[in-house]
């Protein structure tokens, strides 16, 4: 795509197969404003979309997968519009950040988050989550997909700002992936036992 609508990263955008190309053509599309960037990722994990959702939509609980996340702190209950205060671990070039629930779909498994404010440089950052079923070695598994726009920072490029989101959210999905499998691999000894 042209610069004026910013770039999709090279690779991203033309993804592997066609249901990929169109789940980002259908639900992580961003209108770009002004100087950001835009970007998706994809994760592919090997544990069913159910198990995998369960982990994502608890907005009152990032910690469950991000590493990131020292502390979660909700305003009200978990439904659209819901504020939670997120705390960072140490080391990080933030500690706090305050974060609005956009979109919670149970049916059609879609997370949107905006953050609103805090001590970092993520201003006017979105991201959308979504999870879609796949057969993965011929058992169940999960597609998921996320996608953001934020402002690129004075003095940062937009090369620059991609890279540092895109590992951000790397290593969000690569942990998502170890949390869910690990949880898949004791439900199926479970249920080895018991037969």
């Amino acid at each position: 795509m042209d610069g004026s609508r910013g770039s999709w990263r090279e690779g991203r955008l033309w993804l592997g197969g066609n249901m990929e190309s169109d789940y980002v053509l259908r639900y992580h599309r961003h209108e770009l404003q002004g100087n950001q960037c835009t970007s998706q990722l994809v994760k592919h994990i090997k544990a069913p979309v159910h198990l995998v959702w369960s982990i994502v939509r608890t907005f009152d609980q990032p910690q469950k997968y991000k590493p990131f996340v020292h502390s979660c702190t909700m305003r009200g209950d978990i439904r659209v519009g819901s504020i939670r205060n997120v705390n960072v671990k140490t080391g990080l070039p933030a500690t706090a950040s305050e974060e609005r629930l956009e979109i919670l779909d149970d049916n059609e498994h879609i997370l949107s988050v905006k953050i609103l404010g805090g001590d970092h440089r993520l201003k006017n950052y979105s991201s959308t989550v979504t999870v879609h079923p796949e057969m993965i070695d011929g058992r169940p598994g999960t597609m998921v997909i996320e996608s953001y726009v934020v402002d690129v920072p004075d003095g940062n490029t937009k090369e620059e700002t991609c890279y540092f989101v895109e590992a951000l959210v790397k290593c969000n999905l690569k942990s998502l992936a170890d949390v869910a499998e690990k949880l898949a691999s004791q439900h199926h000894t479970e249920l080895l036992e018991r037969a």
